[in-house]
């Protein structure tokens, strides 16, 4: 769902683009392909029986441990993948169906990591596992990732044919004051997700209805991962996100961030209003 214009946090506003616009979607695919650069966007056609499940075991053996440091191929993208969403992409650059040669015959698994011209590549990804693919015709492959653990970028390994980096796993840090409420903080932020919802609903001339059960029974830290994931429209923001190594941190910013959605949704509901026919 696409929101107005947003005014961004004083406290963040450099990690926001110049006209940040909110796109927060609550579909079970939290990636919109339109936000996906058009050598890696949606392959728009149903599935069929030719895509099957890949369940074949792992055979690097890579395991979340912090404490390990494994090779990896990297994909940077011009998006942020977080743990527990779903990222379909049509592959076709050569030296990525490469990569999706060797992956399909191994481990299935490769780092999805944020990359755009102006900031350049980031140093913190997110493993995205290969659950659905489909070869399609002159040997592009259309597939469905599903995103795993977090990583930091220890070293370039190589960058032919594709990027392989060394990396570490990436973990929450317990946050620094026990005595706060995380389950508390979890139920605020799905509160105020379901209020900019319905505001964002009645903006766009659609039914108010009360929002579901957004949380899904899901603990702080993968829900915290889910908000993160439904703001599409701010990249860079989302990268911040992913970085935080404090559930509580993360939820905190996430509040801020939906709160201020609500602030000028309200105002926009409130002249909307008053001067019925300005709305568009």
């Amino acid at each position: 769902m696409a929101l107005p214009q947003l005014l961004p946090s004083p406290s963040h506003s450099s990690l926001y683009l110049k006209n940040p616009t909110l796109n927060l979607s609550f579909s079970p695919c939290y990636f919109n392909s339109n936000s996906i650069s058009v050598h890696h966007k949606h392959h728009h056609r149903k599935l069929t029986s030719a895509i099957r499940c890949s369940s074949e075991k792992h055979e690097n053996n890579i395991s979340p441990n912090s404490n390990d440091v494994v090779q990896l191929p990297i994909f940077p993208l011009p998006l942020v993948l977080f743990p527990g969403a779903i990222l379909p992409l049509q592959i076709f650059e050569y030296r990525y169906r490469i990569m999706m040669h060797t992956l399909l015959q191994t481990d299935l698994r490769f780092g999805v990591i944020y990359t755009d011209a102006a900031t350049g590549t980031a140093d913190v990804g997110c493993v995205g596992e290969v659950v659905k693919h489909e070869r399609l015709v002159d040997d592009r492959f259309f597939i469905i990732c599903k995103g795993q653990e977090r990583f930091r970028v220890r070293k370039v390994v190589r960058t032919k044919p594709y990027l392989v980096a060394e990396v570490a796993w990436l973990e929450d840090r317990p946050s620094g004051n026990g005595d706060e409420d995380l389950e508390g903080l979890a139920s605020e932020v799905e509160s105020h997700m379901k209020d900019v919802i319905r505001l964002s609903n009645r903006l766009n001339g659609k039914p108010e209805k009360e929002a579901g059960d957004l949380r899904r029974n899901l603990f702080p830290t993968p829900f915290s991962f889910f908000v993160g994931s439904t703001f599409e429209g701010a990249p860079r923001e989302q990268q911040a996100l992913l970085e935080l190594e404090d559930t509580m941190v993360r939820l905190k910013r996430e509040k801020e961030t939906l709160r201020n959605t609500l602030n000028y949704l309200s105002a926009a509901s409130a002249v909307k209003d008053v001067f019925p026919s300005s709305s568009s």
